[in-house]
């Protein structure tokens, strides 16, 4: 009388097994390889610390131009109340300056 095979001794199943773990064989050898590439570990470190350098450095270039416009907008708004009463001034002085010759 033969004896049931058990699941573990199934060639089909057995063959699954047996590509199954090569798939993960497969993937962890390759995990392994990309941790191992030390240059290319090197390459993305230094293109990621290059990008994070490229914004911070536009932020601050952003900020510094906000900073400036502000500053600007600062300096122009009495600009004009002065021009404007320098114009003055000069009116004054000059239509004092033609009474006095006038006379």
């Amino acid at each position: 009388m033969a004896m049931p095979r058990s699941d573990g001794d199934d060639p089909r199943l057995l063959r699954e097994q047996i590509a199954r773990t090569r798939a993960e064989l497969g993937s962890t050898v390759e995990a392994l390889a990309a941790k191992a590439d030390v240059k290319a570990r090197a390459k993305d470190a230094a293109a990621q610390a290059a990008e994070r350098a490229r914004g911070a450095a536009a932020d601050a270039a952003r900020n510094l131009a906000e900073t400036v416009s502000d500053k600007a907008v600062a300096v122009r708004r009495p600009l004009p109340l002065a021009a404007i009463g320098a114009a003055v001034l000069v009116a004054v002085l000059v239509a004092v300056a033609v009474r006095r010759r006038g006379r």
